[in-house]
Formats: structure tokens, C-alpha cells, sequence
């Protein structure tokens, strides 16, 4: 279980005529903020979680509020502010400096506030609007709307208030979780789908080899296959594949996968493990220049933080892997101040 939405959605309907439920909703943050607007944590009657709206700071408090909701069934509006000697979020000392605003909606049968939609929408990699009325003690008021398949992924929520007819609602619009495809079944892929099913991300694996990525040592994975060239390609465009991770450690298949895959136009992440002379090879053997693809290609693969242990490495390729598809620059935060 992590803390993304798809999951914390996928745990929700499976149980969601056991229990009460609450979605909790940043709506609004001021200042430095643990998390930003639209993002999103369910709350069950049992006291269990599922997502997180700060750094765990807040949660306890989240939680006690969230059951006079279930009593109430009406929504409620939260503000901590950690600059408010009298505020909570100061007294327990976030630290963060900054002001957290949170909308509490009662979710029931009858009114799911849109989220059996967007857990559907989410589980088949579409997009789409999320809609939600930012009042307090009255009736909730969300709604989803499906975009179908997104052309330009981007990770990050992005949410704006917006005021209709007198009422202010958030809009979010919603991405579907990342789509890695690792080619290369080997031992040193494991570390790369594991960690990568552990931060909530869609992971395919392709390897034609019989003996090379086996499902009982890729149990986590969403798909394995075996296919290469034309089928490659058009799964990979049909699924919208976000990253690529070439790492077969064999020349002739880490080139055709990078024929195959070079121009997919949903790209925003293409790696290719090994040194710079045998990135240099694989794109000779393959027939294309640098400038052909899509992306640029990380060649080596990675960010240099040392270790070379395949958990070190899949952690190198995954956190440069997480700053393209955020379009970060991976530089030390300190050093961004």
C-alpha cells in the first residue's frame, strides 16, 4: 500500500460498504506547505488512512475531525496554521511555516462525490477534471469528469479555486500514475520494479529471453511480455508508456528496443544503462543518432550518487527517472535556496 490516490481508491471501493468514509482535500495552502492543493487522503471508521495530507504531523487531528464528519454528514473546512501560537500546527511544531487549508467531504452510498469515476478512469490510465465545492457544514458536492488519454503527462496535480455562481470550488486535474517499461528481465531489474511499484507507478517489463524475466521473480510486475519490433511498438504507444529503461545487457536487444521505442511519442524518460562507449555502440547497432529521439537519452542511465549494488543503481535511475517525468532539474535542494 502506498500513499497515491490509485491505491488509496482501489482500497476504498473494495471495502467501501463496511465502514463509514471521508476524503480529506488540501484545497488551499499558504506559504511552505508539506503538500499542495488537491491532494488528497481517505479516512475509514476504523481510524485508518490512506494517503497523507502533511509529513504525519497533522493526521491524529485529520482523523478526530473526520469522525464528527461521519456523525455530521456534512462537510467541514480545517485550517492549521503553523504561525498561530494558538493553532494547533504551531503547538506541535510543524515547522513548515506556512498555512494549510483542508475541506472534509462524508463519502456514502448515495453520494460518492464522483470517486467510483475517477478510481475507474485512474485504473485505465485516463485523465480527467475533479470537481469539488469548497463549503462548510452542508452536503458535499464533487464531481469527476473524464478527459480520455492524456497527451502531455505530468505527474503533478495541478488545482486552482475557482468562484461559480457565488460558490468556490477546487479544480484538480487528475494524471494517471507513471508508465514504466523496463526491457531486460535479469537479476538487476528487480531492484528497478520493486522500487518502482513501491512509489504507486504502472510497471511493464519486456524480455524475449525464456529464462529472463520470470514472473516468479517479478511477481509485483502489471505485465510481462516477450515481444519485440512492430508489437513493441505498438503497445507502447497504445499504453502510453511515460519511461524506458533499456537495460537487456545484450547490444542487439538494447538496440532493437531502441528502435522500437525511440519515438513514442508519450516519452518523457529514455535510459539506457552501461557506460558511454556501450551507449555509443547500442545507438550504432541500432541505426539512429542521438537527435532521433523523442527525449534525450540518458546514456549512462542515472544520477551519479555512487554504489554500484543493483538497488544503488535502480535507485540512481529511478530518482532521475522521477525528476524528468517532473521536469525537475535533480539538483540538491539546498543548493536551489
Amino acid at each position: 500500500m502506498t500513499n497515491h490516490l490509485s491505491q488509496a481508491l482501489n482500497h476504498w471501493f473494495e471495502n467501501k460498504d463496511q465502514t463509514q468514509w471521508v476524503l480529506g482535500t488540501i484545497y488551499k495552502t499558504e506559504k511552505s506547505a508539506y503538500r499542495k492543493a488537491g491532494a488528497m487522503m481517505l479516512i475509514d471508521g476504523f481510524g485508518q488512512q490512506y494517503g497523507l495530507l502533511s509529513g504525519g504531523c497533522l493526521e491524529a487531528d485529520i482523523k478526530l475531525n473526520a469522525k464528527r464528519v461521519m456523525q455530521t454528514g456534512k462537510s467541514l473546512l480545517l485550517t492549521y496554521d503553523s504561525q498561530d501560537e494558538d493553532d494547533l500546527a504551531f503547538q506541535i511544531g510543524i515547522g513548515c511555516g506556512g498555512v494549510v487549508h483542508i475541506i472534509l467531504q462524508p463519502i456514502t452510498a448515495e453520494n460518492d462525490l464522483g470517486l467510483s469515476d475517477l478510481r475507474e478512469a485512474l485504473n485505465n490510465r485516463r485523465g480527467g477534471v475533479y470537481r469539488q465545492l469548497i463549503a462548510d457544514k452542508q452536503a458535499p458536492e464533487a464531481t469527476f469528469d473524464f478527459n480520455g488519454p492524456l497527451q502531455n503527462f505530468d505527474i503533478a496535480q495541478r488545482s486552482t479555486l475557482e468562484t461559480r455562481e457565488g460558490a468556490e470550488w477546487l479544480v484538480t486535474q487528475i494524471r494517471p500514475d507513471p508508465h514504466l517499461l523496463i526491457v531486460g528481465g535479469g537479476p538487476d531489474a528487480m531492484p528497478v520494479v520493486e522500487m518502482a511499484k513501491r512509489m504507486g507507478w504502472y510497471v511493464s517489463l519486456v524480455d524475449p529471453r525464456a529464462a529472463n524475466a520470470r514472473k516468479e521473480f517479478f511477481a509485483s510486475a502489471d505485465v510481462i511480455g516477450r515481444e519485440m519490433g512492430a508489437e513493441l511498438t505498438q503497445y507502447a504507444h497504445e499504453s502510453r508508456i511515460d519511461a524506458v529503461v533499456l537495460m537487456a545487457h545484450s547490444v542487439s536487444l538494447d538496440a532493437q528496443a531502441l528502435k522500437d521505442l525511440h519515438k513514442v511519442e508519450s516519452l518523457k524518460y529514455l535510459a539506457l544503462l552501461g557506460p558511454r562507449h556501450r551507449h555509443d555502440t547500442v545507438l550504432d547497432e541500432a541505426g539512429i543518432n542521438w537527435q532521433d529521439a523523442i527525449v534525450p537519452i540518458s546514456g549512462p542511465a542515472g544520477l551519479d550518487i555512487g554504489g554500484d549494488l543493483p538497488e544503488a543503481i535502480a535507485l540512481s535511475i529511478l530518482s532521475e527517472c522521477h525528476a524528468a517525468l517532473h521536469g525537475r532539474t535533480a539538483t540538491s535542494l539546498s543548493k536551489t535556496l
